[in-house]
Order: C-alpha cells, then sequence, then structure tokens
C-alpha cells in the first residue's frame, strides 16, 4: 500500500492561539479589583493604561491631587411621584378602541359658547340685537385680538 503524501494549508495563526493583547482594546477591563482600585486612586502609577471613560463627563475637578465634586454637574433626575395613580404602565390588548368623530368648529362653540349664551337667553341677559349685556372675556375680544391669541405659543394647550 502507498500512502499519498498531501501537504496541507494551515489558516491559523503561527502563535498557535497566543494572541497580542495590545491590539485588542479592551477598555478597563483588565486587571483584578485591587488592580482597579490602586489605578482609580493614583492614575500615574500606570500611564499605559489610562482610563477611559467612554463619553461619560466627570463631575466635578481634580485639584492639586484631590478630586472635588460639584453637585451643579451632578445630572438629576426629575421623576414625578405616581403614588395613588389609577393609571397602568402599559395598555392591554383587550383594552375596548376608542372611537371619535371629527372635532368641528360646531362643537368648539358648543363647547365654549353655548351654555353661556343658553344662560343669558333664560335669565332676559340680552340685547335686542341678541348682544349679552355682561359679556365674558372671551365674548368681548375683537376678531383681531382673537386671531392673535389663537395663534400664540401655547394656546392649543386647554
Amino acid at each position: 500500500m502507498f500512502h499519498i503524501i498531501r501537504r496541507g494549508i494551515s489558516t491559523s495563526a503561527s502563535l498557535a492561539g497566543k494572541r497580542n493583547f495590545r491590539k485588542f482594546l479592551l477598555y478597563n477591563k483588565r486587571g483584578t479589583r485591587i488592580f482597579k482600585q490602586q489605578r482609580a486612586e493614583n492614575p500615574d502609577l500606570y500611564p499605559d493604561m489610562p482610563i477611559d471613560k467612554r463619553g461619560v463627563r466627570d463631575v466635578g475637578v481634580t485639584i492639586d491631587g484631590k478630586f472635588i465634586a460639584i453637585p451643579e454637574k451632578i445630572p438629576e433626575l426629575i421623576v414625578p411621584n405616581l403614588d395613588g395613580c389609577k393609571f397602568k404602565p402599559y395598555v392591554s390588548y383587550k383594552a375596548p378602541d376608542v372611537v371619535q368623530s371629527e372635532f368641528t368648529s360646531q362643537d368648539l362653540f358648543n363647547a365654549i359658547y353655548a351654555q353661556k349664551i343658553i344662560d343669558d337667553w333664560k335669565s332676559g341677559k340680552l340685547n335686542e340685537d341678541g348682544s349679552p349685556i355682561e359679556p365674558s372675556k372671551e365674548e368681548s375680544l375683537s376678531p383681531d385680538e382673537a386671531w392673535k391669541q389663537a395663534r400664540k405659543t401655547g394656546s392649543d394647550i386647554f
């Protein structure tokens, strides 16, 4: 029997699995916890391994080797108190669909002015031409003033 000698090609590295870790950027991952604490206390001990902050801003300044925290630089999350809130954190898929018709100018008139006009008519506080004797703040506006007030910033928030 003849054995055929075949030449193989190896695609692995010549180091047989050993790697040069200096070319892999492993920020703040090397070393024990004690080493990291020593490096945080005195970063000049290991200048070749800087502490990478990954885009996080400092909350203070270092003066004469001592870190001084500035309270204005510490982010503050303002969260409302939701104790006693009836709302749930999500809407169930079993919730019924809300179908609402388009809100028209007639609906807006009925919501704002209609009740005042009905009350004025029942109590006899209308002039002969139908204008109110005691107009409300909205009724006393001129058309130009009403147009300007409707286009102010925040006028769509009721």
